[in-house]
């Protein structure tokens, strides 16, 4: 696979998931949904076509951000944990 036929494919998915989102209910529960639904796979299609267009890995930035995915795994796990925990000790608390 290459640059462009991945360019395609994430645009292609960004249009499938709108599609989907359109038939989600016309109501404030289905406009929050309908929401983040489209926002994550159109940003994306737009952050890989930004990869594609860096000219250095400078511009690249992903690691200058320190913004990556194992990182933010790891941010959501801990957060489960500790909600996890928290639930666990109300629980013992009001039996």
């Amino acid at each position: 696979m290459n640059k462009t036929d991945l360019q395609h494919r994430t645009k292609k998915f960004a249009l499938e998931i709108i599609k989907l989102a359109e038939h989600l209910p016309n109501n404030r529960v289905g406009w929050t949904f309908t929401d983040q639904i489209v926002r994550s796979p159109t940003s994306v299609a737009a952050n890989y076509r930004a990869v594609c267009r860096a000219k250095s890995d400078k511009d690249f930035g992903l690691k200058d951000s320190k913004i990556e995915s194992n990182e933010l795994v790891s941010i959501f796990v801990a957060s489960a944990k500790t909600v996890k925990s928290r639930l666990n000790q109300q629980s013992k608390i009001s039996n």
